[in-house]
């Protein structure tokens, strides 16, 4: 049955009666316009029976007021004005349900955000808007029908894109609650960055200290199912029932037969560089990323491999485990959540030509400056210049390269690490060198997490760190490869020539290159900054607008690594409490289908964004999946022949809203 023949089911059934309730909302609302006024008003206008105002309609006492109303039989639509739906009306909805109503009967009109809030300084203005919203929603809610949620089956398991820190955590979390764990990333081995680090601020605590012990144990759980070197390569379904293709990229090593023995590469003539370490170390074409990489299994790079067949030899390899006629594979998995734990990439400064990256040997990143300082890094914790690998007697940091700065090609954005890993970086060499000078240009200093402010005070007052406030304008070579910088103390207000041995470019952090792929398998959005968006910023900060769906560390937003940890282990509870369900509620705001006027065109079908409708060969019209329809309503706007109805904002129902938005019906005037 449609939503047309429900509302004429309905509308000859009963007469809606409706009761308004307007909220003070503190003195947001009421500070502003006369709510006695706004519900004297309401009673005005047509099926309206009863209104009434309260400082807290959300409030237990609110909402009794409201049931009452409901049992007693005196309404049977209810419309409350107060804040934003986004906020409230789940909460009104669940009061009219548990009163015996149908909770698709509730209307909610905006007077906080669009009239009051907005309309402070004008409160006649904000009086009127508000009449003008309480009128829109009545009459909506004199043309709303009764919906039914839909119930589905969800399948207790998760895949998790992504294995950082966020992804193992979350992994851990699910699997010691009992679901099934899909763990997949695209490197040869899990830990993320964070493998990359050697310490972490402010505790000074070892990285891989932190870190390996988390990957031993995600190897170790019989629930995770690590899938390393492997991409999510396509996902269809809804919330709880999605089908997952993962391709898994050939090793050429028989990952079973490995035993991690080394003698490949001990024989291997090919030398390239070493991505893990930023290029600052060399590999062979057959390799493990790092020492504690997990798996623990080697991966032979086609791209650089020569084929020579020496790593192949039994005489080298024992266990015959060299398979250089590996291919693909292509692996199917049922999932009931998804969360997305993709980390980020570094900004790349080779743009930003004022600062010489890429054009001077001893310019580096801070990325970089962090494997120099890494005990398991190319100069084994030692840092030295690229130029002359002799250790620098001067160090300058510049800070927000990349955030805050989006003039020179950067972003808006403050990547929130940057100025403590500096510091922290700063305090490492100025611990090993401690007669080298150290200079950290900054705009602002953002130490913002628990810790980090004194971290920040005793990195000059103990360590002589000097903190320069100013933008560096200027970047050019001296003599023996050393670095000019010129820049101005802002605080000074004086010119500054500094001239030091090596470089660093604390560079932001920024959504991974491969982003929007992601966003386009998984149907889910992405904000300004290119991050993956929340389905609300305070509410909802891990579940993104695709039920089912939830997001972790910074593939969210920049952030550090407690805070990280915090995220994934929310988004774990959340895709934990709703795999506990065992099923889960879909709202009925999707799209229905009116047969005999779809003409089969499929405009309908090439539009829709969440992959929600099919075609019926047989019957030659569309077919909308509920499940996976989220309401939007670009198939409505786009079908040619009025096929298309959308439950709860059908035309009829818009209609009545746009009527009154252009005059005023009330009870004097018959409604009209």
């Amino acid at each position: 049955m449609t939503e047309i023949q429900e509302e004429r089911k309905v509308t000859a059934k009963e007469r809606p009666q409706i009761g308004v309730y307007v909220c003070h909302c503190g003195i947001n609302i009421a500070g502003v316009v006369d709510v006695v006024k706004l519900k004297d008003y309401a009673l005005t206008l047509p099926d309206v029976v009863l209104a009434r105002e309260y400082k807290f309609m959300c409030s237990d006492n609110g909402q009794k007021m409201i049931k009452d109303d409901i049992e007693a039989g005196l309404i049977n639509r209810v419309v409350v004005a107060a804040c934003s739906p986004r906020m409230h009306e789940p909460t009104f909805r669940l009061t009219c349900k548990e009163a015996g109503l149908n909770q698709f009967l509730f209307e909610q009109a905006n007077i906080r955000e669009h009239a009051t809030w907005v309309n402070m300084q004008d409160p006649e203005g904000a009086y009127e808007i508000a009449k003008d919203h309480i009128r829109m929603a009545v009459a909506k809610s004199r043309k709303l029908v009764p919906l039914q949620v839909q119930k589905v089956k969800v399948e207790p398991s998760c895949l998790i894109i992504g294995a950082g820190i966020a992804g193992m955590n979350s992994a851990l979390d699910l699997a010691d609650e009992g679901y099934k764990v899909y763990l997949v990333e695209r490197s040869p081995t899990i830990g993320g960055h964070m493998a990359q680090l050697d310490k972490t601020f402010p505790t000074m605590d070892c990285s891989a200290c932190i870190l390996t012990p988390r990957m031993v144990d995600v190897a170790r759980k019989k629930n995770i199912d690590i899938m390393s070197y492997s991409e999510v390569v396509d996902v269809s379904g809804y919330v709880g029932n999605f089908e997952v293709t993962i391709m898994k990229k050939p090793h050429y090593v028989d990952q079973e037969k490995c035993t991690a023995c080394g003698a490949c590469v001990e024989t291997c003539p090919v030398v390239c560089g070493n991505e893990f370490d930023l290029g600052m170390s060399t590999r062979k074409a057959i390799y493990i990323p790092f020492p504690q990489a997990v798996p623990g299994e080697y991966t032979i790079d086609m791209g650089k491999c020569i084929k020579c067949g020496i790593c192949a030899r039994t005489d080298v390899c024992e266990p015959e485990a060299i398979k250089y006629d590996d291919k693909p594979e292509y692996v199917k998995v049922k999932v009931g959540t998804i969360i997305v734990a993709t980390g980020w990439d570094l900004y790349d400064p080779t743009e930003l030509k004022q600062y010489g990256y890429g054009r001077y040997p001893n310019v580096i990143t801070g990325l970089q400056m962090e494997r120099l300082l890494s005990s398991f890094g190319p100069v084994l914790g030692k840092p030295v210049r690229p130029s002359d690998v002799k250790p620098p007697h001067s160090i300058a940091f510049l800070q927000c390269v990349g955030s805050r700065n989006f003039r020179e090609g950067g972003h808006t954005y403050c990547s929130r690490v940057c100025c403590m890993y500096a510091t922290k970086q700063a305090r490492q060499y100025k611990e090993k060198h401690p007669e080298a000078e150290v200079y950290i240009f900054y705009m602002d200093i953002r130490a913002f997490g628990k810790g980090y402010e004194e971290f920040y005070e005793s990195a000059g007052e103990n360590y002589g760190i000097k903190y320069i406030r100013g933008r560096i304008a200027e970047v050019y070579g001296g003599k023996n490869d050393s670095i000019i910088i010129r820049a101005e103390d802002t605080l000074l207000q004086t010119p500054i020539e500094l001239e030091v041995d090596m470089f660093v470019l604390s560079c932001g952090l920024e959504a991974r290159a491969d982003s929007d792929k992601v966003s386009s398998l998984l149907s889910i959005q992405r904000s300004a900054d290119g991050f993956f968006m929340e389905a609300h910023p305070k509410l909802k900060p891990v579940d993104t607008l695709t039920d089912g769906i939830f997001v972790a560390g910074v593939a969210q937003g920049p952030k550090d690594i407690p805070d990280t940890v915090a995220q994934a282990k929310g988004a774990a509870s959340s895709a934990a409490a709703l795999m506990a369900q065992g099923e889960v509620e879909i709202e009925p705001y999707y799209s229905v289908v009116i047969e005999h006027l779809c003409s089969g065109c499929r405009s309908c079908q090439s539009l829709c964004p969440f992959g929600a409708i099919d075609f019926d060969e047989f019957k030659k019209v569309a077919v909308v999946n509920p499940a996976l329809c989220k309401g939007c309503g670009t198939c409505v706007s786009a079908c040619p022949s009025g096929a298309m109805v959308q439950n709860h904002f059908a035309n009829f129902q818009l209609d009545s809203i746009i009527n009154v938005a252009l005059k005023q019906p009330t009870i004097e005037n018959g409604g009209k």
